[in-house]
């Protein structure tokens, strides 16, 4: 009688662990989908704002189609991250060179001599700092999950990277 107890009580523990592995794999699964499908997002927000700027700016052309040039891979962002710091600068530093003193009392876009190609600009940021929150929302959910001790002791994340987080600087708000 007690042995069946103890038998019955240990077979509820084991199915429960098995359980517990079996949806939380099903739940990190469902989340590198999630983060697969943002990271894509992403890369087509950047794409759709490099190309964006190089309609608005064509001295700026060059540049933008060498950024779009880099993907966005899993564990590889700072390339990215780097080329598009580097066009938010070279941007600002443009249209800051045309911003005549009449402007200077305006703020915002018009500051920096955008007011021609605002709806278009503040369209492909606003795009890109949707699809970044998104993504870096996945990274997180994805990194809770996968940093805690059962998970990593069982090894459920696989063998794939931990996702970093990307960093982005809206050149509308610099």
């Amino acid at each position: 009688m007690i042995i069946d107890l103890i038998l019955a009580i240990l077979l509820v523990c084991v199915v429960s662990a098995v359980l517990w592995t079996y949806f939380t794999a099903q739940r990190l699964h469902r989340l590198h989908i999630r983060l697969d499908a943002a990271l894509q997002s992403l890369q087509a927000a950047l794409d759709r704002r490099v190309a964006v700027v190089a309609a608005v700016s064509p001295q700026l052309a060059p540049q933008a189609r060498e950024v779009e040039s880099i993907r966005l891979l899993h564990g590889q962002l700072a390339p990215r991250e780097a080329a598009e710091r580097e066009l938010s600068a070279a941007i600002n530093r443009k249209f800051a060179a045309e911003c005549s003193a009449e402007d200077s009392h305006m703020n915002g876009v018009a500051e920096y001599g955008l007011s021609n190609h605002q709806p278009e600009l503040i369209d492909a940021d606003v795009r890109v700092e949707l699809a970044h929150r998104f993504y870096n929302e996945a990274v997180a959910s994805t990194r809770g999950l996968r940093l805690r001790p059962l998970v990593k002791t069982f090894r459920l994340g696989g063998r794939a990277p931990l996702p970093d987080f990307f960093q982005y600087t809206s050149y509308l708000s610099v």
